[in-house]
């Protein structure tokens, strides 16, 4: 079984994706924790609705190269444009962030908001 910490994004209905998202887990794998959620200004982009962030924990029986399918599926289905520019705004983004103890996403050593998240679920790093 592997352990892992995700990102959660949403500026298009945050409330209701982040909901339907965290239902979906709940009933496809299993969900441990989810953090608190925060408002954040959008980066890059800056012209377009704050996102609301947060993060989840999870037990998976996937690799790491199937979770990571699993979650660009679970945006699909949630109705991700993938047209948009890579920093435009989304019903959804999903990464994963810790992987078996691991920072395998390089946005957690610069933004604030997710380390604060992935802190929050357990994971203290050493680095």
């Amino acid at each position: 079984m592997n352990t892992c910490i995700i990102g959660i994004g949403s500026n298009i209905d945050p409330e209701i994706n982040i909901a339907r998202l965290l239902d979906i887990l709940k009933t496809e794998s299993s969900l441990l924790k989810v953090s608190s959620l925060v408002t954040t200004k959008p980066i890059g982009i800056t012209n377009q609705p704050d996102f609301v962030n947060g993060a989840a924990k999870l037990e998976t029986e996937f690799s790491m190269d199937e979770f990571r399918q699993y979650l660009k599926k679970l945006e699909d289905r949630l109705g991700r444009d993938r047209s948009q520019p890579k920093f435009g705004p989304r019903t959804i983004d999903l990464d994963i962030v810790v992987w078996n103890g691991q920072i395998i996403d390089e946005d957690y050593h610069t933004r604030d908001f997710l380390r604060a998240a992935v802190a929050e679920l357990g994971f203290a790093s050493t680095d």
